[in-house]
């Protein structure tokens, strides 16, 4: 059981060591702040969510106990990692207006990122 365990260990290790490096190397070589968004919270979310995996597996393998704090940092990071992008994407849009002039127009009024906080749609240039 000690050699299946560690191979499972190991074999996470692995993939979520991977996964943080291809973000990584995504934040530092794509082109633009949108795309560099994807490689932030897709690749280096998955990256560290095994590498946590691995950890909960180790403890609850080698010494019998489940540890529920890399479940917690887990979950906080699985659901904080989409809005912080969401975020810094709608402040990406503000800064530069000629991106957002770039997308296509929705069906039925106007995207939400362009609302101003009392609410009234600022103008495109």
């Amino acid at each position: 059981m000690d050699t299946f365990g560690e191979i499972l260990v190991s074999t996470l290790i692995v993939i979520g060591a991977t996964f943080a490096l291809i973000g990584s190397y995504g934040m530092l070589r794509l082109p633009e702040v949108m795309t560099r968004l994807h490689a932030a919270t897709k690749a280096s979310t998955l990256g560290i969510g095994g590498i946590l995996l691995a950890s909960m597996c180790h403890f609850l393998i080698f010494q019998g106990t489940l540890s529920i704090h890399e479940l917690l940092i887990s979950l906080f990071l699985f659901l904080t990692a989409p809005i912080t992008a969401l975020f810094v994407a709608r402040a990406y849009l503000h800064i530069r207006p000629e991106v957002g002039a770039q997308l296509p127009k929705p069906e039925n009024g106007d995207w939400s990122t362009y609302e101003t906080p009392s609410g009234n749609v600022r103008p495109r240039t």
